[in-house]
């Protein structure tokens, strides 16, 4: 289809896509890109990091018409290393989302058929996922194996599955064809989860300009039920805001849940406990008591709060950092409800803060968060050192990721942004000598505290982290663009060719803080990574080339002996 004939939808999506691609300096190709693009733009509403939207791209040979696949508990993104940490709660949701992204004008009834035949093999739980090792590469089979596992495990507490195909491309029309696969395709899910709720969306040319002109910044009004309390220079606020008003402040148009409200909160919703519970039954019951006098209140962190009428603010991206079960129950109870909504007039007291600084900002959500038993891990990135290193890179064009998105949402490039687990990973690679933990283990680098507190010393020399940022990004932007080789491979191996590159430089094997500090970065150019990477990915290959390997403690001996560094 010549230009001529593409409708302007079409013409303004592929020129936003090949800008993105231009601006973007980690992708030599642009279909890798478009899967990320496509990907991005999808899963906006769960406000994932560029890390975890790339962690989820399993396009390549034996994908089975799967480019990627997301797996979310309660609307949070969930990894296989964190399944033995996953506490079932009573009505658990599971959300399994596959995407294809194809740079075409149309939809295809071979892509339906993929996903067809990929979910008849893999989510037949009699069958073995072993049988198919070579129809479907490994990060396919690891990502439906870790969804029987997750569903297996929250069986028994009710859990409602949900599975989302979609279907991104180009294309403006849906031929019926496909829309008959995609009902067989429903049905045959269906069959195997009977009381799943199976959606199959076509994302076209019109649709993917839509998502991708949704504005990152958040800013969202907040109507009051009084003139609200106003204190200090950075206009602070305790107001009373109605249970319908807050509803409504918590949702989409969809009436669905802003997840990206409560990033910030570190306790995740508890479900069934006796504190819920009781929130629950205030809600039901309909005392005659106000909701604002039986309950703590909610607490926002807010970077801007203005007053647009007595009796409304304006919030520039709010966070939630208190009252998570609270906001919770109240979903539930009206989306459950929606008829009680008009007649709803009690209230609950919110308390809106405009931090004076990062420093204020993390006491808040410590304190507040603090207050009852939460694992100390949760709260790691409230620690002085983390804001340290924020503040160390930011003044050296790197933006540590330390509030999830924030500076995705200010237009930071992902080549710019560092990740908390992807530096985490870095450390243990280079410290630890453990690039087999970083592979297998991303989610679980900061809630280990033995390595926790071996990596990130008080008063360390901030310039360590940098570096290791800046050589983690540059053997990272060398393997994207290293396009024969697949997405699975290339996750393998990223941590081994940090720790090889690095350990080559230096002709040691057991690096110090001392060598990372007066190793000369700039002489780690391109040439010097690929020489490297070239040697692991053959021993890699002689040893299997797959994740078992790359997730094996022996594995780093093999580096070192092809290295010559043993």
């Amino acid at each position: 289809m010549t230009n001529k004939q593409l409708t302007n939808s079409q013409i303004l999506i592929k020129e936003c896509v090949a800008q993105s691609f231009r601006d973007s300096d980690e992708y030599d190709d642009e279909a890798s890109f478009f899967e990320y693009f496509s990907s991005s733009q999808i899963l906006k509403d769960y406000d994932l990091s560029d890390d975890e939207i790339e962690n989820g791209i399993v396009g390549s040979s034996g994908d089975g018409g799967c480019d990627s696949i997301y797996i979310f508990l309660n609307k949070n993104l969930v990894l296989p290393d964190q399944i033995d940490s996953i506490i079932p709660s009573k009505e658990s949701k599971v959300e399994m989302v596959i995407i294809q992204s194809k740079r075409e004008t149309s939809f295809k009834e071979s892509a339906i058929q993929k996903w067809k035949d990929v979910s008849n093999n893999l989510l037949s739980l009699s069958n073995s996922l072993s049988d198919f090792t070579t129809r479907y590469n490994d990060d396919v089979r690891e990502s439906f194996g870790f969804f029987r596992d997750l569903y297996t495990k929250l069986l028994r507490s009710r859990v409602k599955l949900e599975f989302k195909y979609i279907y991104v491309s180009y294309a403006e029309e849906l031929h019926q064809n496909v829309k008959q696969q995609a009902e067989e395709l429903r049905g045959l899910v269906c069959k195997l989860f009977p009381n799943a709720k199976v959606n199959i969306e076509f994302v076209g040319a019109a649709e993917l300009y839509d998502k991708y002109n949704t504005p990152a910044e958040t800013i969202v009004n907040l109507p009051l039920a009084e003139v609200p309390i106003a204190l200090g220079k950075n206009k602070n606020y305790v107001g009373l805001v109605s249970l319908k008003d807050y509803y409504r402040f918590i949702v989409s148009e969809d009436n669905i849940l802003r997840r990206k409200f409560f990033e910030a909160n570190v306790r995740d919703y508890q479900g069934r406990n006796n504190v819920n519970s009781s929130i629950r039954e205030t809600l039901e019951t309909g005392q005659s008591e106000d909701f604002w006098w039986l309950n703590n209140g909610i607490t926002i962190l807010t970077s801007e709060a203005m007053l647009v009428n007595n009796r409304e603010l304006q919030l520039t991206n709010p966070e939630i950092v208190n009252g998570l079960q609270t906001s919770n129950e109240i979903y539930l109870y009206f989306k459950n409800n929606l008829n009680l909504l008009d007649s709803e007039t009690r209230n609950v007291l919110v308390r809106i803060i405009v931090p004076d600084s990062e420093e204020s900002r993390d006491n808040i959500i410590f304190a507040t968060n603090n207050q009852t038993n939460i694992p100390k891990a949760s709260l790691r990135v409230t620690d002085p050192i983390h804001l340290q290193i924020e503040l160390y890179l930011k003044g050296r064009g790197l933006f540590y990721d330390r509030r999830k998105n924030y500076y995705k949402n200010q237009g930071k490039k992902p080549s710019e942004i560092i990740g908390v687990s992807f530096l985490g990973q870095c450390l243990i690679t280079l410290f630890l000598k453990k690039p087999d933990y970083a592979r297998a283990r991303p989610s679980t680098i900061l809630t280990d505290d033995d390595s926790y507190n071996k990596l990130y010393i008080e008063n360390q020399d901030l310039d360590v982290f940098y570096r290791c940022a800046v050589l983690g990004k540059k053997v990272q932007k060398n393997l994207k663009r290293t396009i024969q080789y697949t997405s699975a491979e290339k996750s393998d191996i990223l941590f081994y060719l940090l720790y090889g590159v690095v350990a080559n430089s230096i002709k040691k094997n057991n690096i110090t803080i001392a060598d990372i500090k007066h190793l000369d970065i700039d002489s780690i150019t391109d040439d010097v990574i690929s020489e490297v990477k070239d040697k692991i990915y053959n021993i890699y290959k002689e040893n299997g080339g797959n994740g078992r390997v790359a997730k094996s403690s022996e594995f780093v001996n093999k580096v070192d002996e092809v290295l010559e560094l043993a």
